[in-house]
């Protein structure tokens, strides 16, 4: 089909810089116009109301740019994909070949078997939610699941909400609601997607009271900052960032005495924790929840989604009497998780008791040995040769290193190997080409080179990724 015939003059067509007659925009399709073209392309076989509003949005992008030479065909073509797209069910599965075990942008932890079918039983069936059978009388949702949380931690009790920031809000809420919290300077970090830790504590409804600096804080900036006006110390995990150098900050264990001391609540925004005990493995000290509790503090609020290897959720495991106060709370109920949560929470904790730690995908990767990771990745170098060499491609093994992921352990790195592609005109180009295909792969650029790491790769995704790079939608 022929393009929009340029302006006569040749000036380039911007807002207000030609007169009507001769923008090409007038020429474009109008929507109903484009429908009908989508609906009788070839092999469309498209919702209409799915082709209806990528004919909108292509039609619309066309006009808000300052120059629009696109051909009726290529409109056809954008619109189709949009379409695609919006018909396709969301979210959609994708091969994470990045070696980030937690990517928050690829839905973190995966859920073992036993979990997702526990999910869906739990979905597709009716279930004693609330429901005590013995009696026959209203039950509690949390109570199966507490149980198994208490004796995996040696909390007291414990509670959940949808995420670990609702928890930490019902616990602001709870404690120091139009009071006062102390936390150090240091630690009023800006988490993922420009959340602040200064703005989360007004929307709570609590009065910020910084302490120390930057850099430093010590135990006399917390006891000088206690008034009546005292509602909570906060302790922040800095979970996206890390201090070295001349610094200085409170252990928990000091601050939970401090808080003894004058009668004021503890609680510690630990962000990612786990209830296996990794740091024989070489994870940090701080990731261990069970040895966070044992230091007196009274509550401590994590993520199911992240080193625990869950699903998402806010868990609060502490001191009796603290979380009976947050359970009480009316907006715990704003905050509760559903049935499929707990689903899948309930059977987690299950394998963690009975130590089935390879039945759940987060440790399994996490713990994976460097042998067995170099041999999945010569076995998948093997794999791809000869899809590579076919776009003038070599796929090598080698050792590599990539980050935990989901904002839970800075500067710690896990070893890993991966197969390196290189050889392509553009490394960009080619990842964007995975990312194209039936099953999107997404993979880790570095310099000109595209890095497929097997440590995140889940059962049958080596197919997958040769399928990928055998036909990619571009090169």
């Amino acid at each position: 089909m022929d393009r929009i015939p340029p302006v006569k003059n040749g000036s380039r067509i911007g807002r207000g810089s030609a007169a009507p007659e001769q923008d090409p925009r007038r020429r474009l399709p109008s929507i109903d116009r484009l429908i009908r073209e989508l609906e009788a392309a070839p092999g469309a076989r498209l919702p209409r109301w799915a082709l209806a509003e990528a004919a909108r949005a292509a039609v619309e992008r066309a006009r808000s740019r300052a120059e629009s030479d696109e051909t009726a065909g290529e409109l056809v073509e954008q619109a189709t994909r949009t379409a695609r797209r919006l018909a396709g069910n969301r979210p959609t599965r994708v091969v994470n070949a990045t070696g980030v075990v937690l990517h928050t942008n690829l839905g973190r932890s995966v859920l073992g078997d036993g979990a997702a079918d526990a999910v869906r039983a739990a979905a597709a069936q009716y279930s004693d939610l609330e429901l005590d059978l013995e009696s026959g009388e209203r039950g509690e949702r949390l109570a199966g699941v507490e149980t198994k949380l208490r004796l995996l931690s040696g909390a007291q009790a414990a509670t959940l909400a949808n995420n670990c920031a609702a928890a930490v809000l019902l616990a602001l809420d709870t404690f120091a609601r139009g009071r006062e919290v102390v936390v150090s300077r240091g630690e009023l970090v800006e988490i993922g997607g420009s959340f602040r830790v200064p703005e989360i504590l007004a929307r709570a409804g609590v009065k910020l009271v910084e302490v120390g600096t930057t850099n430093r804080t010590h135990a006399r900036d917390y006891e000088a900052a206690i008034t009546p006006a005292t509602g909570l110390l906060l302790k922040v995990h800095r979970s996206n960032f890390e201090q070295r150098g001349f610094v200085a900050e409170v252990a928990l264990e000091e601050l939970g005495a401090i808080g003894k001391r004058h009668a004021v609540p503890v609680v510690e925004d630990l962000g990612s924790g786990t209830l296996v005990d990794l740091r024989t493995r070489g994870f940090p000290e701080e990731s261990y929840v069970p040895a966070r509790l044992a230091t007196g503090v009274d509550v401590v609020c994590f993520s199911g989604d992240k080193l625990l290897g869950g699903p998402q959720a806010g868990l609060a495991l502490g001191s009796r009497e603290a979380i009976a106060a947050m359970r009480e709370n009316p907006l715990a109920r704003a905050l509760r998780v559903d049935k499929l949560t707990l689903a899948a929470l309930d059977w987690l904790a299950t394998a963690l008791l009975d130590a089935r730690h390879d039945e759940i995908p987060t440790l399994r990767m996490l713990l994976a040995s460097e042998a067995e990771l170099e041999a999945r990745a010569r076995s998948l170098a093997t794999q791809l040769g000869g899809a590579a060499a076919a776009h003038g491609l070599r796929a090598t093994p080698e050792r590599t290193e990539a980050p935990v992921g989901g904002g839970s352990l800075p500067a710690f790195t896990l070893p890993s190997f991966a197969v390196a592609l290189d050889g392509a005109p553009s490394a960009s180009r080619l990842a964007a080409a995975l990312r194209g295909a039936s099953t999107p792969v997404l993979a880790r650029v570095h310099g000109e080179r595209v890095l497929l790491d097997v440590r995140t790769l889940l059962g049958g995704d080596d197919a997958l990724v040769v399928s990928a790079l055998t036909a990619p939608r571009s090169a």
